[in-house]
């Protein structure tokens, strides 16, 4: 078996049990009368496996989720020829950064007449940029590094409701 794994003695198996990547709760192991197939027991993904270079992807999501198994823990398979590097990182400072900073400056250099009822809106509005530039941010990471949010959310509400 020519495998990438780092650990050879726990190479990725139909017969062996896993942590769920999604819900990281659950235990996956192979289903019944499936070829290369493995289902959540608590959150109930199922996800198809390549056994040769242990990745494991998510067959019942339309997001392309795939996680490695290095022998004890599942990583996040990233997307083959896309490498961040710090202009990626320059770019979204940069993106989060100046649409508040120029906002702020215009609300700075023409202040509101005071008394105004509306006084409050270039503060507002500064502050308001600001979160939604880093959310957008945010969601761009969370797509790259392929964390299931609202499948972990689901899985997590599951898990405070069976208590």
């Amino acid at each position: 078996m020519t495998s990438k794994s780092s650990n050879p003695t726990n190479y990725l198996k139909l017969s062996g049990v896993y942590t769920c990547p999604v819900c990281r709760y659950g235990k996956i192991a192979a289903l019944p009368l499936m070829d290369d197939a493995f289902g959540c027991e608590f959150c109930h993904h199922i996800f198809t496996a390549n056994l040769e270079t242990q990745v494991l992807k998510m067959a019942d999501s339309q997001l392309p989720l795939a996680w490695h198994w290095n022998g004890k823990t599942w990583q996040g398979a990233h997307r083959k020829g896309v490498e961040l590097g710090w202009g990626y990182g320059i770019a979204g400072i940069a993106f989060v950064v100046l649409p508040p900073t120029l906002i702020g400056v215009a609300a700075y250099l023409f202040p509101p007449v005071p008394g105004d009822p509306l006084s409050w809106l270039p503060v507002f509005w500064t502050m308001l940029a600001f979160l939604l530039h880093l959310s957008c941010l945010g969601w761009l990471m969370v797509e790259y590094y392929q964390f299931p949010v609202f499948a972990y959310l689901r899985a997590m509400g599951q898990r405070l409701v069976s208590r």
